[in-house]
């Protein structure tokens, strides 16, 4: 009876560690890769798309596996080949497709290509509708915010140091408004010292394929020489903590102070073709924008530009201080001078048209362990219209408010700023009490 309990006990023990070893990393992968071809595939054959590219990085031989054509012509036509919506000639083009493709033999992976590249074309006809409906004050996209966030979007910089060092840093903190939306980024710690960094590049991001690691277009929408923008700008606010420079329109780089390290980067968008600056450049190059040919106007030109309509928005990083829309500007003929036309959308003397800015106007900034504020600046985003409602002139930039000694406007005795910016393009300049 002993000598059997013994043989029992033996025999468990015998089979535990036999449950133990196959229970081992090792031994599991061993087994899977043991498995028949027939039976991988069929198991694969139960992913979709996402699962199936993820997959794909696994090892050599799921990277093998998981490049099937047979499983991806089941996903893409599945997706593309069955909808009811499609018209009947797109269904025989679609079948006279895939029976070409048959007979050559197509390569490892061309369908999952495929599969891809019909999700990014069937996307982008999506947001290309969606971007058709305008709004009618700012006369920019009215669901740009919108098809940014339904394709993923995001922004990167690309920071790349004297000493041929390249760093990525996401730009992870983001807030919409009407006009703009405003990106920062920072790193634990800091980031180099301005003077080592030769290069900032800011690329849109677009993750075609969502969930699948990798699969991602990178488009170039700015780049700054810093050595040569540090030299040209100009700080345009500070706390205790940091002081901000305006490398350029649109760009700040926060400085610790005292030191040339750098806190954080931010950056201003302006919504007029966001989203095709965001998807359709290359890495090394950015998306240029189609020329506009303007209809044949027969208004006489001794008359001057007439039509115009200015769209503003004064916000900073959390919230909008106040916006408006300025219709039916003009500039006559003789006011056009040194390529600049000269539009007035609020007049000093008409109080009518003045609205007073409560609260105070700072610039809240954050990075990975510190937030702060700077007082007297903020965002200005402007949008210019012509008389045909197309983008003339637009800018989303910060800015710092002046406090004047003067008094702009006799019958207001309060604090009064002025704002000026300007750029290669054009400039603003006003008074706010």
């Amino acid at each position: 009876m002993a000598a059997s309990e013994a043989a029992v006990c033996r025999m468990r023990a015998v089979r535990t560690s036999q449950r133990a070893d196959k229970s081992s990393p090792g031994s599991t992968q061993n087994f899977i890769e043991r498995l028949p071809a027939e039976i991988l595939m069929k198991i694969l054959s139960y992913l979709d798309a996402s699962a199936l590219f993820s997959i794909n990085h696994v090892n050599k031989l799921f990277r093998y596996l998981a490049n099937d054509n047979a499983l991806w012509s089941k996903i893409y036509m599945t997706a593309f080949g069955r909808n009811k919506k499609q018209k009947p000639h797109r269904m025989d083009e679609l079948q006279r497709k895939m029976a070409t493709v048959e007979m050559q033999e197509p390569s490892a992976g061309y369908w999952k290509w495929a599969y891809f590249k019909a999700v990014a074309t069937r996307d982008m006809a999506e947001w290309k509708r969606r971007l058709g409906f305008m709004d009618p004050y700012t006369g920019l996209p009215s669901q740009t915010e919108q098809v940014l966030r339904n394709l993923h979007v995001t922004w990167e910089l690309a920071v790349c140091e004297e000493s041929g060092r390249e760093d990525t840093l996401e730009l992870s903190w983001s807030r919409f408004f009407k006009t703009s939306v405003t990106v920062c980024g920072s790193r634990e710690g800091s980031l180099p010292s301005y003077r080592q960094i030769s290069t900032l590049q800011l690329h849109g991001v677009w993750r075609i394929g969502l969930n699948c690691p990798g699969l991602k277009k990178r488009s170039l929408m700015a780049k700054l020489d810093i050595q040569i923008q540090a030299k040209g700008g100009k700080v345009i606010g500070h706390d205790r903590l940091v002081e901000l420079r305006l490398l350029q329109p649109g760009v700040i780089i926060g400085v610790w102070k005292g030191q040339c390290s750098v806190a954080f980067v931010m950056f201003t968008l302006h919504f007029h073709r966001l989203v095709e600056r965001s998807l359709l450049g290359s890495p090394d190059s950015p998306y240029v924008e189609p020329i506009f040919k303007a209809p044949f106007d027969d208004i006489d030109p001794e008359y001057g530009l007439h039509g115009y309509q200015l769209h503003i928005v004064l916000h900073n990083t959390e919230y909008e201080f106040t916006s408006g829309s300025f219709s039916q500007l003009f500039c006559r003929k003789a006011h056009i001078c040194d390529g600049l036309i000269q539009l007035t959308a609020i007049s000093r003397t008409n109080l009518s048209q003045h609205t007073p800015l409560t609260g105070n106007i700072t610039l809240p900034w954050r990075c990975e362990a510190l937030q702060g504020t700077v007082e007297n600046c903020c965002i200005m985003t402007l949008t210019l219209l012509d008389e045909f409602r197309k983008p003339f002139w637009w800018t989303s930039t910060p800015v710092t408010m002046e406090r004047q000694s003067t008094t702009a406007c006799y019958d207001y005795d309060g604090e009064q700023y002025r704002i000026h910016y300007q750029d290669s393009d054009g400039q603003s300049g006003s008074s706010s009490p």
